[in-house]
């Protein structure tokens, strides 16, 4: 199973709306917050990574030689 940009999106609502219900209170609203916050961080980190694979190929696109090869030193040559 592969996750993708959706699912991270419709855990992160789903995260909401949990936060978002009233009769959460005391501790289990606590509990609730430390998990939104650990859900917050592993998506930022998903998400910077996303957007480093993605500037890595615009890079790559942006190297490729005129017959469509990459440069040696890109593509693991000397």
């Amino acid at each position: 199973m592969q996750n993708t940009l959706g699912d991270l999106n419709n855990h992160l609502f789903a995260q909401l709306e949990r936060l978002n219900d009233e009769e959460i209170k005391g501790e289990e609203l606590k509990e609730e917050i430390e998990r939104s916050k650990a859900v917050s961080n592993i998506a930022k980190g998903i998400i910077d990574n996303g957007q480093l694979v993605l500037q890595a190929q615009k890079f790559a696109d942006d190297q490729m030689n005129a017959d469509g090869k990459m440069p040696k030193l890109l593509n693991g040559g000397v």
